[in-house]
């Protein structure tokens, strides 16, 4: 099919057409409409949909995560205007990845929808409509938290269109909701198997009522919907899986998780560096590359924990040793690949918090050959800019790519998870709180944390705070983090107090508007023919 480019004026949007996903199985001359209207032709269609989702969440990280308490830059700034909020303005580099992306899986969306209506009738269909209705509102949802109020378009766009109109961030919600419900009542009831299902429906219309819950238009009862949504689709499973098991390569399939971006080495066999993903490259300094291929991951110097990440675990809590890789082999990936570690020799060492002087005397007697890095001193920081200098965070670790050691293209092929049930429970806990529950909060937070092997809180512990630092432990490195605190109201407060690089005065933008929101891409406003289109307040 002809590649169509479609300038959304506002949207900024580059469409293409479902080439890349759909071409090997349209190989006939039947035209567009005569194919999707086939149930073969619409299942491809659909596929096409969730492949986008490997572009929305496949590239940078840098929207999800930076820029926040957790997460710092070493010397690799990636995007210093997003990581620091200095400076940052329609035209820096990256704050167009979201809006383009979004925009293009709402436009295939779209098309489906459109599609929908013409092709054949067959037993999965309603299923399948309900799943693209999530997959849009899923796509508007990342919109209206990161850029405000923005174009809703719903119809299936063939021809140029230059002249968009912005709908205000209560009616993107509204939408949202809608879409949700919708999907809710279409799509299967069964356990996950890749596709959308109601557990998954569930636990986005938690996170939407909770996120709106914060804003003046929310409504009344969010907070306490969110609750029930959040309930729903935990359905009382609890939580029983390690948390390293939970995070070993290859388990991204259990029973835990809600939602992921589908990826195997297979499908991105054609295009290693281009149809993988890039999560596997953050959250660590250099740790090799092309010239250890297949015995250590690339990283970027980039997203590293911040001294308050590595604060916020205690000694009894398993996630510390789950998700940091606290202790270098020789080859880094022996972790993985060899079942007794005993034998083996240590090159790095990052001593915890907890670690006595007399219990590191016996550690270094012990491993002569190893770098010992002292606590409080394998963070980001300006003068930190030697390889293995930031302690590494091993959750999205992919030993089995053949593609680990070329750079830092999109080589990871293990899925990203996007949603899982300890997500699920501290969405939970925090409606719970902000609907005046502290209670059943409580409860939900504690069967988190003993799953983790940490103590139960009381009441008395619980604040915003408290559920912000809970989820730190549970979900770093995960996407959340920016969209948490920007939800909470806790950005400006949280980044500034515990991120070297950020000051609180960094987020002064113009017409005495905080930078809160990320701007408008300036492309999208140039292109766009109705010029009362206007940008974030403060990027004027």
């Amino acid at each position: 099919m002809k590649k169509i480019i479609i300038f959304l004026g506002i949207i900024g949007l580059i469409f293409t057409s479902c080439k890349d996903y759909i071409e090997e199985e349209n190989l006939s001359s039947v035209n567009a409409a005569d194919f999707y209207s086939s149930s073969k032709g619409f299942e491809s269609l659909v596929n096409a949909n969730y492949s986008y989702l490997r572009e929305i969440y496949g590239n940078d990280a840098f929207l999800f995560c930076d820029g926040t308490d957790l997460y710092a830059i070493g010397c690799d700034p990636g995007v210093i205007e997003i990581a620091t909020y200095s400076e940052l303005n329609p035209s820096t580099d990256g704050v167009e990845q979201l809006y383009n992306n979004c925009y293009e899986a709402i436009q295939i969306a779209n098309m489906a929808l459109f599609y929908s209506d013409k092709t054949e009738s067959y037993s999965d269909l309603n299923k399948r409509i309900g799943e693209i209705k999530y997959l849009r509102a899923n796509a508007y949802f990342l919109l209206v938290q990161t850029y405000g109020g923005v174009s809703l378009v719903t119809n299936y766009i063939a021809e140029p269109e230059l002249a968009f109109d912005r709908s205000t961030a209560d009616q993107i919600y509204e939408f949202i909701i809608v879409e949700l419900e919708d999907a809710l009542n279409a799509v299967d009831a069964g356990s996950y198997t890749g596709r959308v299902n109601k557990r998954a429906v569930q636990h986005l219309l938690a996170k939407v009522h909770l996120t709106r819950g914060y804003e003046s238009y929310g409504a009344a009862d969010d907070f306490s919907k969110a609750a029930a949504y959040a309930d729903a689709a935990i359905g009382g499973q609890t939580l029983t899986i390690p948390f390293e098991e939970l995070w070993t390569p290859g388990n991204e399939g259990n029973e835990e998780v809600v939602f992921s971006v589908q990826f195997d080495p297979s499908s991105i066999a054609t295009d290693p560096t281009g149809l993988g993903h890039k999560q596997c490259n953050y959250f660590s300094s250099y740790l090799g590359g092309s010239e250890v291929a297949g015995d250590a991951p690339y990283r970027t110097y980039n997203l590293c924990p911040t001294q308050f990440t590595i604060d916020l675990f205690t000694q009894d809590d398993e996630r510390w040793a789950a998700s940091f890789m606290v202790e270098l082999y020789d080859r880094y990936y022996d972790y993985y690949d060899v079942e007794d570690h005993s034998g083996l020799s240590v090159r790095d060492y990052y001593v915890p918090k907890w670690m006595t002087s007399v219990e590191l005397d016996a550690y270094i007697a012990a491993h002569p050959e190893a770098t010992i890095h002292p606590y409080g001193e394998y963070v980001p920081s300006v003068s930190r800019s030697t390889d293995y200098a930031t302690i590494p965070l091993k959750k999205f670790d992919d030993p089995k790519s053949a593609f680990g050691g070329n750079g830092d293209g999109r080589v990871g092929t293990r899925d990203i998870i996007l949603s899982r049930l300890g997500d699920t429970y501290l969405l939970a806990a925090e409606a719970y709180l902000k609907a005046g529950s502290p209670g059943p909060a409580v409860d939900r937070i504690n069967e988190v944390r003993q799953r983790a092997g940490v103590a139960d809180i009381t009441t008395s512990d619980l604040d915003i705070d408290f559920i912000l630092d809970e989820r730190g432990r549970e979900l770093l490195g995960e996407y959340h983090r920016w969209f948490d605190l920007k939800r909470t109201g806790k950005l400006v407060e949280r980044a500034s107090a515990h991120n070297y690089m950020i000051e609180a005065s960094n987020f002064n933008g113009a017409n005495g508007e905080l930078k809160i929101l990320r701007p408008i891409p300036q492309e999208a406003i140039d292109l766009n023919q109705n010029k009362d289109f206007s940008q974030n307040p403060a990027y004027n």
